[in-house]
């Protein structure tokens, strides 16, 4: 029976020799090394390469939620800011107005200030013109006496003159009154 198993195992090695894949301890030692060297090769480059890597991509993570955050914080204050400038927009035509009104009534106070001024001097040039009008009336009665005294004097020297009688010296008398007036008389 031994014969019969070497037989057969001969024969099935002769069958199996052709095989490309065969499981001995070799190929096991092989493989457990291949397996230890792939984890340690992954070991190595995960501490050299994947860990500076996860690092770069944490660092740039960061970077990116800060931006988001940063977009999102200036985003919030531009829309404070525009409902801000529109409130003011709101309001700017009530500004505007009350700043129109307020420049009416400092123009209304300027024109009656200024009209005031105006009525002032003007009662001031009417009271000059009244007492140069005065002074006027008195020049001319002055004048005016000036005159009565200078006709008198001629008419006294023209009665010496003539050694009148008396009827004929008021008829002379009453013809300068009446070429004088009795207006200036009056006054």
């Amino acid at each position: 029976m031994n014969t019969m198993f070497s037989a057969m195992k001969v024969t099935v090695a002769t069958q199996m020799a052709p095989r490309l894949f065969d499981l001995d301890l070799q190929l096991f030692a092989d493989a457990v090394l291949m397996i230890i060297a792939v984890v340690v090769l992954f070991l190595v480059m995960s501490y050299f390469l994947f860990n500076p890597a996860r690092a770069f991509l944490e660092k740039r993570q960061e970077k990116i939620r800060a931006e988001l955050e940063d977009a999102k914080s200036n985003q919030e204050a531009a829309k404070a800011l525009k409902a801000e400038y529109d409130e003011k927009l709101k309001n700017i035509e009530k500004e505007a107005e009350s700043i129109l009104s307020d420049a009416r009534k400092r123009a209304l106070a300027n024109e009656n200030r200024i009209l005031a001024q105006a009525k002032e001097e003007a009662a001031e040039i009417i009271a000059r013109a009244r007492e140069e009008v005065k002074l006027e009336k008195q020049k001319m009665a002055d004048e005016v006496k000036k005159e009565i005294i200078s006709v008198a004097a001629l008419m006294a020297g023209k009665v010496v003159a003539s050694s009148m009688d008396v009827t004929i010296q008021n008829d002379l008398v009453d013809e300068t009154l009446k070429e004088i007036g009795d207006s200036t008389w009056l006054s």
